[in-house]
C-alpha cells in the first residue's frame, strides 16, 4: 500500500505539477495506441514537452511586460485592464490557477475527458443526433483552460478530480453540440464540402446564418466591393498584433506619463527615450505572443495527431470540425478584411463607451477575436444576406465582444490577471452558463448540460429532411 501511495505522490509532484511532461506523456500514449514506431513516440513526447515549455517562456514574457502597465492603471486611475484574446486569456487563467495553488495539468485532464466524451456522443449519434468531432487542437486547449477556471472559480469545493470531470463534460458537449450547429451553414457555404467548423464562433455562425437573410440581399454581396490594398498588411498576424498593441498600449503609456513609468519600471533605463520605450514595450507584446503561439502550435500539432488518428478509427463517417480558416476559400477575399474592419469599429466604439461611462475595467482589443471571429461572421453573413448583412453582423459582434467581456472578466475574477478569452462564443454562451452555475450551483450545471443535449434534438426535429441531417447534408 505504501508503494502505491509513494508512486501516486511521485506522479502528482513530478507529472501533474509539471503540465509540460503531462502533455508529453499523453502524446506518447496516443502514438503508442496508434502503433507508431517507438522512436516516433519519443519524438512526439519531446516536441510536445518542449512546445509547452516554449509556451511558458512566452507567458512569462507577457506577464513581465504587462505587469507595470496594469500596476500603473490601477495605481493612478483605479482601473483594471484586460486584453480580450484567447492567448492573453490562457495566460490570465494560468496565473489565476497558480494563485490558488493549482497547475494547468487539470486543464489537460479535462481536455482528455472532453475529447473522449465528444467521441462517445458521436459514436451514439443515433441517440444524441450529434455528427461532428472537434479536432482543432489549439482551440481545445484554450477553451478547456478558460472553462477549467470558470468551474474552479464557481465551485471552490470541486478544485479536484470532480471539478475536472465537470469541466470535461461541459467542454466535450460544447465541442460536439456547437460544431454540430455549424454543419448546415457550412454545407451551404461550401457546397457540401463535408466538414464543420470547430473554433471559437460556432454559436455565432448559427445565429448569423439565421438572421443574415433578413438583413440584406445575397445578390448584393462583397464580390462587388474592392478594399484598399494597404489593408492587406493585416493578414499578417505579427503586423496586426504589433499594430493593435502599439495603438492601445502606446496610448495607455502616454497617459501614464514618462516620469511615472520610469518610477515603476526599472527596465526603463535613463538612456532610453520615451517614444522608443513605448515602441519597444508595445512590440514586445507581439514578440512574446508569437513565442507563446509557437509553443502552442508545437505541442498541439502532436496532440492533434494522436487524437485524430484514434478518432478516425473509431468514428468513420463523422464530420470533422476544423479551424474556421478552412471556410475562407469559399468567400470573396475581401470578406475577411471587411469583417475585421467592421468588427474593429464595433469594438473601438464600445471601448470608448466603457470609458465615457466610467467602467472599472478597461478592455483592450486582441487580434484573434477581432480578426478571426468577425472575418468568419462576415463570410457567413455575406452568403445569406450580402454586404449589408456582413457589415451589420460583424459590427454587432465587435460590440458584444467588448461589452460582455467587460462583464465576464469581472464576474470570473480574471480582471486581476489582465486577460479574458474574448472570442464571440465566450460572450454568447459561456458567461451565461457561468451565471447559471454561480446562482443555481450544481442544479445550474445540470441545466447547462441538459440545454446542450437538447440542441441537436431540436435541430433534428426541425430538419426538413431528416435523412439528409443524419448524413450531414442538410
Amino acid at each position: 500500500m505504501d508503494f502505491l501511495l509513494n508512486g501516486f505522490e511521485w506522479f502528482a509532484n513530478n507529472i501533474l505539477q509539471k503540465p509540460e511532461f503531462f502533455v508529453g506523456i499523453i502524446v506518447f500514449i496516443g502514438y503508442v495506441l496508434l502503433r507508431k514506431p517507438i522512436y516516433e513516440c519519443f519524438a512526439g513526447f519531446v516536441k510536445a514537452t518542449v512546445g509547452y515549455m516554449i509556451l511558458n517562456v512566452g507567458a512569462a514574457g507577457l506577464v513581465t511586460t504587462f505587469r507595470p502597465i496594469l500596476a500603473g492603471l490601477s495605481d493612478r486611475f483605479g482601473l483594471d485592464a484586460a486584453v480580450i484574446d484567447p492567448y492573453f486569456g490562457l495566460n490570465a487563467v494560468n496565473a489565476a490557477l497558480e494563485s490558488i495553488g493549482l497547475t494547468t495539468s487539470w486543464t489537460m485532464i479535462s481536455l482528455l475527458i472532453g475529447f473522449v466524451l465528444n467521441i462517445v456522443v458521436v459514436l451514439l449519434r443515433k441517440f444524441t443526433k450529434l455528427r461532428t468531432l472537434f479536432i482543432t487542437g489549439h482551440i481545445m486547449v484554450q477553451q478547456a483552460t478558460t472553462v477549467t477556471w470558470m468551474v474552479f472559480f464557481i465551485f471552490p469545493e470541486y478544485r479536484n478530480m470532480t471539478g475536472a470531470i465537470m469541466v470535461g463534460v461541459l467542454v466535450g458537449l460544447y465541442w460536439a453540440v456547437a460544431s454540430n450547429l455549424t454543419v448546415g451553414p457550412t454545407q451551404r457555404l461550401t457546397g457540401n464540402a463535408g466538414f464543420a467548423v470547430g473554433h471559437q464562433q460556432m454559436f455565432a455562425i448559427w445565429i448569423t446564418d439565421k438572421v443574415a437573410g433578413k438583413l440584406g440581399d445575397p445578390k448584393k454581396n462583397l464580390e462587388n466591393i474592392k478594399l484598399p490594398k494597404w489593408l492587406s498588411i493585416f493578414h499578417d498576424n505579427i503586423v496586426a498584433t504589433g499594430t493593435l498593441m502599439l495603438l492601445f498600449f502606446g496610448i495607455i503609456m502616454s497617459v501614464l506619463g514618462e516620469d511615472y513609468l520610469r518610477e515603476i519600471n526599472p527596465l526603463f533605463t535613463p538612456t532610453t527615450s520615451f517614444p522608443m520605450y513605448i515602441l519597444s514595450q508595445s512590440l514586445y507584446f507581439a514578440v512574446y505572443l508569437a513565442i507563446l503561439m509557437q509553443g502552442v502550435r508545437m505541442f498541439v500539432a502532436e496532440l492533434t495527431t494522436s487524437f485524430q488518428g484514434i478518432s478516425n478509427r473509431i468514428l468513420p463517417g463523422s464530420l470533422p470540425a476544423v479551424d474556421c480558416a478552412a471556410t475562407y476559400n469559399f468567400a470573396p477575399p475581401n470578406a475577411i478584411l471587411f469583417g475585421f474592419i467592421f468588427g474593429a469599429v464595433g469594438q473601438f466604439i464600445t471601448i470608448i463607451g466603457l470609458m465615457v461611462f466610467h467602467s472599472p475595467v478597461l478592455i483592450i482589443t486582441g487580434f484573434v477575436p477581432v480578426f478571426f471571429d468577425n472575418a468568419t461572421i462576415a463570410i457567413y453573413a455575406n452568403k445569406r444576406g450580402g454586404t449589408r448583412a456582413a457589415m451589420i453582423c460583424s459590427f454587432v459582434s465587435g460590440i458584444l465582444q467588448v461589452a460582455i467581456s467587460a462583464f465576464a472578466v469581472v464576474f470570473f475574477g480574471l480582471y486581476k490577471f489582465g486577460g479574458w478569452h474574448g472570442n464571440i462564443d465566450f460572450e454568447l454562451f459561456w458567461p451565461w452558463a457561468g451565471v447559471a452555475m454561480d446562482y443555481l450551483g450544481r442544479f445550474g450545471f445540470l441545466i447547462v448540460v441538459v440545454f446542450l443535449l437538447a440542441i441537436p434534438w431540436l435541430q433534428y426535429l426541425r430538419a426538413k429532411d431528416r435523412n439528409a441531417y443524419d448524413q450531414g447534408l442538410e
